[in-house]
């Protein structure tokens, strides 16, 4: 799936964004590309409580099959997996950034992404992040913003719909992604 294939709709989710901006930074092609090719992906802001909505979403996508690095300044474990403090940190390579921080730390994530040879990074939805995605997509990396990474996935995988959202995706099969 993806632009031009005919089955999925400019889905706005009440998106603050310009009409260019969406076609930017919310282009189906490069989030289904995205969902498909990450593996391993560094969650800026992951908390260890259950109820937040990082952790829900992480928990999700690592259920999905992803490897998620959780990025906070609080040492310890989350998710099985053990936290650093900043994407300089990390214990490898990542193909992606999923960032849950307001949106004046976004320029400094920014920068850190880029300086760390990350190849995309994604502003979770409502997260007023445009300069920092200019300044990204200037830097040559991938760059989604105001979008949910899970709601993504869900509406591309075909499981969105389950919980009775309308995906805006029209399709006699059912999508998959790999896990």
């Amino acid at each position: 799936m993806g632009p031009g294939s005919g089955v999925t709709c400019d889905i706005t989710l009440n998106t603050t964004l310009t009409p260019e901006e969406r076609r930017r930074f919310q282009d189906p092609g490069t989030i289904t590309r995205l969902l498909h090719q990450s593996r391993t992906i560094a969650m800026v802001g992951l908390s260890s409580d259950s109820q937040k909505a990082s952790s829900f979403v992480a928990t999700y996508l690592q259920k999905a099959g992803y490897r998620i690095i959780p990025v906070t300044p609080r040492a310890g474990v989350i998710l099985g997996e053990t936290t650093v403090p900043d994407l300089a940190s990390l214990p490898g390579p990542v193909d992606l950034v999923v960032v849950f921080r307001p949106g004046h730390e976004c320029l400094r994530l920014a920068d850190e992404a880029i300086a760390a040879g990350i190849p995309a990074i994604w502003f979770q939805l409502r997260i007023q992040a445009r300069e920092a995605a200019e300044r990204a997509a200037r830097a040559g990396l991938t760059v989604v913003l105001d979008r949910c990474i899970k709601m993504e996935h869900g509406r591309f995988a075909g499981t969105l719909h389950w919980g009775g959202m309308n995906t805006e995706i029209i399709s006699a099969r059912k999508a998959r992604l790999p896990a």
